[in-house]
């Protein structure tokens, strides 16, 4: 499981970058509209060439996805050497997909696939990176990423005998790379085509459960977030083949344009547009911050509303839920089961009543793609889905409010010693390197906040000698210890609000800071990597 979570966080390296790209498809979409725009807008005009330029920038990541999946997962995955690591799997995939090419243009019948018409003519055929390959999608790409990342940090440091040092390091793991993708590009043609036929079966079925799905989807989705395994949830639908060949995402980029000029309901067009888990990072999230806040006593609102406001700004605009969720998760678990199950309600009646597309992000999302280019056919589909969402916005307040009253839940600002309900500073650190008790290594804050909080982390993960690997996702610090007992407990990492808890499942430990995990990664690996 500790290996599935690394896996699974590793996966949002590259969906990130997704979201800037989303919005620039969002916006041409809008400026080259001639519904919105006018005659500016026509084919051959200034206007439209320039926008065209634009729009076609937008499409980079989404047409090569592929290649930015298997570039990636090593980031993470990697556990030393990580652009050498990503080198390896790059060169990798093209080998792997270049072994396909020849292995299909010698032998195109026993393969069932004849390349001589034409990749653009042959069902299940795509050129990835100018190869003319079989389309195994992002999930060719994850596989031989992932291969090629375990081979890197099995092999990458190995000692070889001096006559042949020169094939130490990266050269000699693409050297094994070469022989294991030479093998999977065998077995790749061998196998894709049923693995093809499974994976429209797998559409089949979502695509025919209907509801069911929806709600199942939603609650999934947000119920495994502490566990990392969301990833697997929502990735392989919104980018990989699980319900569309190119994934919900592309096809909704790729056809927005099409919905936005039809007279056609949009649930009639776009039937599997059931990615409306924006919706709960907006709305919900509203009203889980109003009933903490009105729960808090007067005396401590104000210090409560310092990191309330933050935090569900960072949910509502951006879509990143986590810093807002995990500060009432590890306090009432059950608090969160009833965030999933109302979660995907409203997911399930805004579906009912015909509100579709693609809502998988925060504000910027739901405005640049889809309220602004479908807003002039079907404003009145996006009235109702604020008044839902509103609707749900009471109804979490009103049940969040009642449980935390009823049990008396210890949320922030309700402890009886809320003394301590700050946002952390460079003076607030500094005091508290010099008044706690836990154990730490003896090192000076640097005014650098990242650095300051690396060292923190370092001193409750029992110190360099207890770290055995480390990695990222969007807002969690992912490490591997070698005893697990000697991690300090929740409390520890609350202190200060130096980070928003823990996470322990064994020796797999994460640490959950925030949008500014990247660079506390950064500054934590050179401090344990520093001799």
């Amino acid at each position: 499981m500790n290996v599935i979570k690394r896996f699974g966080s590793a996966m949002i390296v590259p969906v990130l970058t997704f979201a800037f790209f989303g919005i620039v498809l969002g916006v041409s979409t809008v400026f080259l509209n001639p519904t919105i725009m006018g005659s500016l807008a026509e084919e051959g005009t200034a206007w439209f060439k320039a926008w065209s330029v634009i729009e076609a920038g937008g499409w980079t990541v989404f047409d090569h996805m592929e290649l930015i999946f298997a570039v990636g997962l090593p980031i993470s995955l990697a556990k030393k050497a990580p652009a050498h690591a990503t080198l390896a799997a790059l060169i990798g995939y093209f080998m792997f997909n270049t072994f396909i090419n020849i292995i299909l243009t010698e032998w195109p019948h026993t393969f069932g696939a004849n390349l001589e018409k034409g990749v653009e003519n042959v069902t299940g055929m795509k050129a990835i990176g100018g190869i003319e390959t079989l389309d195994t999608n992002i999930l060719g790409a994850i596989i031989i990423s992932s291969i090629i990342t375990w081979i890197h940090n099995r092999y990458y440091g190995k000692k070889l005998p001096e006559m042949l040092e020169v094939f130490q390091g990266l050269t000699f793991v693409v050297s094994i790379s070469f022989f294991v993708t030479l093998v999977a590009a065998i077995i790749t043609c061998i196998i894709w085509p049923t693995i093809q036929d499974g994976i429209s079966s797998v559409q089949g079925y979502i695509i025919g459960s209907g509801y069911i799905g929806v709600w199942l989807y939603h609650f999934l989705e947000r119920v495994l977030i502490p566990t990392g395994l969301h990833h697997f949830i929502w990735t392989p639908i919104d980018m990989g083949p699980v319900v569309i060949n190119q994934g919900l995402k592309a096809y909704w980029f790729e056809h927005v344009s099409e919905f936005a000029n039809s007279s056609k309901s949009l649930k009639e067009q776009f039937p599997y547009g059931f990615m409306l888990q924006g919706n709960a990072k907006i709305f919900s999230s509203i009203g889980i911050a109003l009933a903490m806040y009105f729960t808090t006593p007067q005396e401590n609102r104000k210090k409560v509303a310092a990191l309330l406001i933050p935090a569900t700004l960072t949910a509502v605009v951006a879509g990143i839920t986590e810093p807002l969720e995990f500060t009432f998760l590890f306090i009432a678990p059950y608090l969160f089961v009833l965030h999933a199950v109302l979660t995907a309600t409203m997911a399930l009646i805004m579906y009912s009543v015909g509100i579709v597309g693609h809502f998988g992000g925060g504000l910027i999302d739901f405005v640049a793609t889809n309220w602004i280019p479908l807003g002039a056919n079907y404003w009145s589909l996006y009235v109702l889905q604020v008044i839902i969402g509103l609707s749900f916005t009471g109804i979490y307040f009103v049940l969040f409010r009642y449980l935390i009253l009823k049990f008396d839940i210890p949320l922030p600002g309700r402890e009886k010693k809320a003394e301590n309900i700050k946002l952390y500073s460079k003076k607030d650190y500094k005091e508290s390197k010099q008044s706690s008790n836990s154990k730490k290594e003896k090192n000076i804050p640097t005014g650098n906040e990242f650095k300051d909080k690396a060292y923190y982390y370092l001193d409750g993960l029992g110190g360099k000698e207890n770290i055995k690997d480390v990695t990222n996702c969007a807002t969690r610090l992912r490490l591997t210890v070698n005893d697990e007992n000697k991690v300090s407990d929740n409390d520890y990492f609350l202190q200060d609000r130096m980070a928003h808890g823990l996470v322990k499942s064994g020796k797999s430990i994460q640490v959950i800071v925030g949008l500014s995990v990247p660079q506390v990664r950064e500054e934590f690996e050179s401090i344990i990597q520093d001799n």
